[in-house]
């Protein structure tokens, strides 16, 4: 049996380098060179339907310009960022989660979560979601 932290390198070194072959799936979607259904797009991001929804409602927004994860976002991306917070409230409006209650979510590297190496927010609602996550 391989200890955690071995299996969490592993897991952390195959998808950054999936990532590096084929290309960042957000990047491409983003650019429309791969199928997307988008849902939302502007000139600064877009949002996707999550393919594994864990929640009735279970949205991406996702930045254009690729940034790995929160940690190597800068002082010139606090505006992207402050963008992409102003759609979570548009679409938790027009998804009519904005009354009960939504989460958003940003997984920061593999050990808690981050499956995509390029930032997005996970906006989930429709349910009660329960406290603690994970």
């Amino acid at each position: 049996m391989l200890p955690f932290f071995i299996k969490k390198a592993l897991f952390y070194t195959y998808w950054k380098g999936r990532m590096k072959l084929l290309g960042c799936i957000f990047c491409r979607m983003a650019s429309h060179e791969m199928p997307a259904k988008i849902i939302y797009e502007d000139d600064q991001c877009l949002v996707l339907q999550d393919i594994n929804p864990q929640a009735p409602v279970h949205l991406l927004v996702i930045p254009r310009k690729h940034i790995s994860s929160l940690n190597d976002a800068c002082e010139e991306d606090a505006a992207l960022l402050g963008h992409m917070l102003m759609v979570v409230g548009r679409m938790a409006r027009e998804h009519g989660i904005d009354g009960s209650g939504y989460r958003t979510v940003i997984n920061t590297n593999a050990e808690a979560g981050q499956t995509v190496f390029h930032l997005h927010i996970h906006v989930l609602g429709g349910r009660l979601l329960g406290w603690p996550p994970g």
